[in-house]
Order: C-alpha cells, then structure tokens, then sequence
C-alpha cells in the first residue's frame, strides 16, 4: 500500500546526470560529510548532551582538586629530594611548568604548604569524586551509543579503581618527557631551530596522548564496540579539537578577566568553564562517530517520510535533498517483466520504489492471478522480514524500475531508530495484507 503523503525528495536522475563518475562521487562524498554532521546535530541537541557536559564537567573539577593535591604532595618530596639529586630537579620544574602550579597556588586552588595527614582525605575524595566522573561519561555513552545491555556491579565499582592509577601513571610519562624535552631544548649547543622542533615534539606528544586516551574510552565505553578505523580518526580529530580549544582559552581568555567578575573563585569559574568546552567537544565527537553508522538510515527516513518526518525543518530538506548517493549503494535498475520478489523465496531484503510501477502476482490452482499494482514510493518485502517466512507473492516490473534494496539489517535500523516510519511500515503491510485478501476472495 502507498505511504501517505509521500512525496519523493528527488526524481530518479542517477542514471542521466550530466556530472562525470569522479565528480558524482566527490558531490556524494559532500552529501555524506552533510548529512552526518547534520544527524550529528540533531542527535547532540535530542539527547541534551550539554546537560551531560556539564555533569562531566563537574565531577571533572570534584576529581582535579584532590589529584592536584596530591601532584603538590609529589612535588614536595621532589623538592627534598631535588636538593642532592639533578634529575630530580628537572622533574620538579617540569612538574610545575606542565601544571601551572604556582599559577594555580597564586590563585588559592591549592595550598602552598600541602600536608601529607590529609593525603588520605584527598584520596577519599579523589575515588568518590573520580566515580562521579566515570559514571558521568558512562552516563552519557549510555545515551550516544544507546544499547539495552548493562554492565555489572563490580565492573562499575572496579574502573574508578583503574582510572586512578592510569591518570597518575600518564602524569608520570608526560611529566618524564617534558622534562626530557625542556631540558634538550634548552641546550644552547642544539640551536634555535632544534630547540623549536623539541618544543613541537612535546606537544605532539601530548597531543597523541590525549589521542589515545580518546580511542581508548571510545573504545571501550560503548556497549558495542564501534569500528577501529572510524573510532581511530575521530578520536584524533577530538583530540586536535581539545589542541584548539587549549589553544584559544591561552590566547583570548584570560583568568583574571573571571576573577575581576568572581573575585576568589574566578579561578574556579575559569577551570570548570574550560572544562564544560573541552567535555562539549569530546561527546559532539562520539556522537558523531555514532552519526557515521546511522547516515543511511537517516537518509532513508527522510526520503521514504518525503522530508515530514519527526523533526524535519529546511535544512534537513535541503541537505537530505539529493537521493544519489543511496541510489548509488542500493539502487537497481529492472526492466519491464524483471522479477524483483520470487514467491516462495526466502531472502529477507525489503525494496523500496523509487521510480516505476510494479504487480503483485500469486500463483493458484487454476493459475497466476494479478493481484494489486504498486506505484513508485512504497516499500516491498516488509512482511517476509516481520513475519520470518518465505515471499507469499512476486513482485514484478510493469514498467522500468528504479529501486532500492535494502537488507534485513538496515530494515531493523530503520525500525529502531524512527517511531514514525515504524508507524506507516507496520500500517502499510496490514493494509496490503486486507487489499490482497479482498482481491484473492474476488
């Protein structure tokens, strides 16, 4: 049965386009980018996860306090020790230059004279406040990557655990190599040039750090797992996201520009507002990552709904315009009399019209009977796939046909990811379903 109110979003042009081969695919390569960032968007703002952010953001600052008080009990005892030891010094000054923290003693967000009786208070904190995080990102992945699945009791308990350790044990390298670094660089034997490309090693470093880091929570977080390939270049783009926000907040925020405004907890402001930024960032990267495998299925809701569905405004219209990229991953093209559905068969694909008009045929006793005659814009094969049975009629071309073959996977995507489109499926096949009744009994 024809979907109502269904308007194609494109006249079936993939086989008369004037563009050459390289620039049809350069054209679908941008409708591609378009239209996964747009999902990427829409997706971001329907699961609120700014809201998300900010919780990330928050425990992030509940969690930095007393992992920088510890970082002031280490240096302290670097200091005892830098006194007969040169090593120890570089480490001591990498230390303070990596973290800033005489900057952030001057602000009051640490005290100059840490004592060591209330490392077990900052410890306390540090695991309670470090859950918070982790459950915090969980939280969020939860509704990135949403799956049904949940983790057990002792997992969720166990990584807050791990994460301590992990943290402090990557402050360990990248203070190691920092000092490293600063020091070679510092050599005036090694010239201005060398000097300069230590100093861009460094932040390379650092960079790929942040890029691991990345991978690895997007990894492993999820549920399901998404690809390594994809997973690998998004967490690098977030991570030189991360390189231009640090970057920006240097050149054009200024810390005392909060504390003229918050007086002793500008500080405080500046970190956390930072960190909602940096948190916004990193989530806008995982939901696109999640965006990359739900493309085609939003591109398909969009022209099987004609651009009416949930949500739908201009520029989703404009961007989900073109339908020639589908076509060119699942259009076929038959010729009049082609069969596209063989009764009794039993693949699961379901085939969507988008140019041309096909019948419905049923093999009987006394012979084949015509059944109905679909037009462009309905969706074929639908009931083989919800009733899990082989094909009860063909379908064949009446004129040429343009459609689209979907599999059984995509099906269930389309499905599950919209409420609408379910809606006129399942509406769509009871419909035949009484229409080919009506027609067998006459």
């Amino acid at each position: 049965m024809k979907f109502a109110n269904l308007t194609l979003a494109m006249p079936p042009t993939l086989f008369n386009r004037p563009l050459s081969h390289l620039d049809e695919r350069r054209r679908n390569s941008l409708d591609w980018l378009l239209q996964a960032t747009l999902t990427t968007l829409r997706l971001f703002v329907k699961n609120e996860l700014q809201n998300h952010a900010a919780a990330t953001a928050f425990y992030f600052l509940l969690a930095a306090a007393p992992l920088v008080l510890l970082l002031t009990y280490a240096a302290q005892y670097l200091a005892i020790v830098a006194e007969t030891s040169t090593p120890a010094v570089m480490l001591l000054a990498a230390l303070y230059q990596q973290f800033d923290l005489d900057q952030l003693s001057d602000l009051g967000l640490i005290p100059q004279q840490a004592q060591i009786a209330a490392s077990g208070v900052g410890l306390l904190t540090l695991i309670l406040s470090s859950r918070g995080l982790v459950n915090a990102v969980q939280s969020a992945f939860r509704v990135i990557f949403p799956d049904d699945s949940k983790r057990t009791f002792v997992f969720k308990w166990a990584l807050p655990l791990i994460v301590i350790p992990l943290l402090f044990g990557l402050v360990a390298v990248s203070v190691a190599v920092q000092a490293s670094l600063t020091f070679l660089s510092s050599v005036e034997m090694l010239g201005e040039s060398r000097a300069y490309l230590l100093k861009g090693l460094n932040s390379l470093f650092a960079l790929l750090m942040i890029w691991g880091l990345f991978y690895a929570a997007m990894r492993r977080l999820p549920m399901r797992r998404p690809p390594p390939r994809p997973t690998l270049l998004i967490s690098g783009l977030a991570a030189l996201t991360w390189g231009a926000l640090f970057y920006s907040f240097g050149l054009f925020f200024q810390v005392e520009r909060y504390q003229a405004v918050y007086g002793a907890l500008g500080g405080v402001v500046f970190i956390l507002i930072g960190a909602y930024f940096a948190c916004m960032a990193f989530y806008f990267w995982a939901q696109f990552l999640y965006s990359l495998s739900k493309v085609d299925v939003a591109a398909l809701e969009k022209l099987f709904l004609g651009g009416s569905g949930e949500g739908a405004n201009k520029l989703e219209s404009i961007v989900f315009a073109r339908s020639n990229r589908l076509l060119a991953k699942f259009g076929r093209h038959y010729t009049v009399g082609e069969t596209l559905i063989e009764e009794g068969d039993t693949s699961r694909e379901a085939i969507f019209l988008y140019a041309g008009d096909a019948g419905v045929f049923k093999r009987f006793p006394d012979g084949e009977k015509r059944l109905m005659g679909i037009k462009e814009g309905n969706l074929l094969g639908e009931m083989a796939y919800l009733l899990n049975e082989p094909r009860t009629a063909s379908v064949r071309a009446e004129t040429e046909v343009t459609a689209l073959v979907l599999p059984p996977a995509m099906l269930e995507d389309l499905m599950r990811y919209s409420a609408p489109l379910s809606r006129r499926i399942i509406g769509s096949f009871a419909q035949r379903l009484m229409r080919m009744n009506q027609n067998a009994r006459g």
